[in-house]
């Protein structure tokens, strides 16, 4: 009769399969895959279903990450930024008025949050391309076949999915992503996406082009107004991204500076011309829907402007003051639509303003990052933030599910390679052992 393994050893080959690439690869595509097909997942079955499945990676993704603990070193610990936006939503829980909420809120964000350090730690930049591109790939190729047949073939709504089957008018489309805008900007990323792995050839040309070729079908028929203008400012910072590439060490510096001022001027001429716009885009619908929101948010948030009434994440329509949003003949909200707005109405100005720092941060590092590495791929989180921060203007999708996992990953991605920790880690190697 065959002896067991020792202790020893049974820890030894449950190490080596935790920490093994296959299992890492697959773990990472499908926390992805969760974070992307949530609103889907949650309508299949159920929030139950739905927490089992988060609860599950959560406990891979830990054991995974404590398996290949000596991989990544003291210096892939958080940033402290973004470690400072959660411990101030953690801490509202202390004047919240809706405590159980916030508790629920809480662990969902952390989760999320735990599941994006997993995905930025334990794969590099070109795999976490690779894992998103896949899924992404997927989802738009999903999304669209869903609309086929719904407004083609059998030409009725699947209203549990969110799909109105208005394909065969050319849109406006959701897909299986529950809104228009959000269909828009995850087909915006899978863009970005699917043009990394075209310039790092990680994927054959055929593929990358059928993949771009979703993109596009799935961002025109989706008629965000949003995501058009997120996909407008990408290309630009990416012709911008690729010329500071190509500068001189000494020449970047002056050219960032001038990036920089380039940066406020747009922004002002937009806010002065602001009306026009909005015209443009033919947003006016929507801009009046939101407004009413951001009107009401305001009457709201004045009580409370210091430390806001308490982070929930995703509405309640059951909870005050959320609650106030319900009714009018107008849907429910579900959110500010604006992430800031948010921040502010959950999390206070403190909140808003350790928000904008962790932002802020996340994008300087990247960006610099982007402007100064040889590979391409780092250009990839720059991008995907700079999709987020347009999108916060108009929708909350950064502060939840797939739109936090996006932000957690890149900030931290970026953190990693542009941080103090790593300077004093590189010091203490160059240092001679006494």
């Amino acid at each position: 009769m065959a002896k067991l393994a020792p202790p020893q050893s049974r820890r030894e080959l449950a190490g080596a399969i935790f920490a093994s690439p296959r299992l890492t690869a697959a773990l990472t595509t499908t926390i992805v895959g969760t974070a992307v097909f949530s609103f889907a997942l949650r309508q299949l079955i159920g929030w139950p279903g739905f927490i089992a499945i988060l609860g599950g990676l959560l406990v891979l993704a830990i054991t995974s990450l404590a398996a290949q603990w000596r991989l990544i070193g003291w210096n892939g610990l958080l940033p402290i930024s973004l470690m400072g936006f959660v411990g101030w939503a953690g801490a509202s829980i202390l004047w919240s008025q809706y405590h159980w909420a916030t508790l629920g809120g809480l662990a969902y964000l952390g989760v999320f949050a735990v599941l994006g350090i997993y995905v930025a730690l334990a794969r590099d930049a070109i795999q976490v391309v690779r894992a998103f591109g896949d899924v992404l790939r997927f989802a738009l190729a999903v999304s669209l076949a869903m609309e086929v047949f719904s407004g083609v073939l059998i030409d009725t709504p699947i209203r549990f999915l969110g799909i109105t089957g208005r394909i065969a008018t050319l849109g406006p489309i959701t897909g299986v992503m529950n809104t228009t805008d959000e269909l828009g900007i995850i087909s915006v990323i899978g863009l970005i996406t699917f043009g990394m792995e075209l310039q790092t050839r990680s994927v054959s040309r055929g593929v990358s082009v059928v993949s771009i070729a979703l993109g596009v079908l799935a961002l025109a028929l989706s008629r965000a107004p949003l995501a058009l203008g997120a996909a407008i400012v990408v290309a630009v910072a990416a012709l911008v991204l690729y010329g500071l590439r190509q500068a001189s060490d000494r020449a970047r510096t002056f050219l960032q500076l001038g990036v920089l001022a380039l940066i406020i001027a747009i922004a002002v001429v937009a806010w002065i011309y602001r009306g026009i716009i909005v015209h443009t885009f033919n947003a006016s619908g929507a801009l009046n829907y939101r407004l009413r929101v951001w009107q009401g948010i305001w009457a709201l948030t004045q009580p409370k402007s210091l430390q806001g009434w308490g982070w929930i994440g995703a509405w309640r329509a059951d909870t005050f003051p959320f609650s106030t949003f319900v009714g009018d003949n107008l849907p429910f909200p579900g959110s500010s639509l604006n992430a800031y707005l948010d921040v502010w109405f959950q999390l206070g100005i403190v909140g808003l303003l350790i928000f904008l720092g962790f932002l802020g941060l996340a994008f300087t590092r990247s960006w610099l990052l982007a402007s100064r590495r040889r590979s391409v791929v780092f250009a990839w989180p720059t991008l995907v933030l700079v999709v987020l921060v347009i999108s916060g203007l108009a929708e909350s999708l950064m502060l939840v599910e797939f739109g936090w996992l996006c932000l957690v990953v890149c900030c931290v991605k970026a953190a990693r390679e542009l941080s103090w920790r790593r300077a004093f880690s590189y010091e203490d190697e160059a240092t001679p052992a006494s």
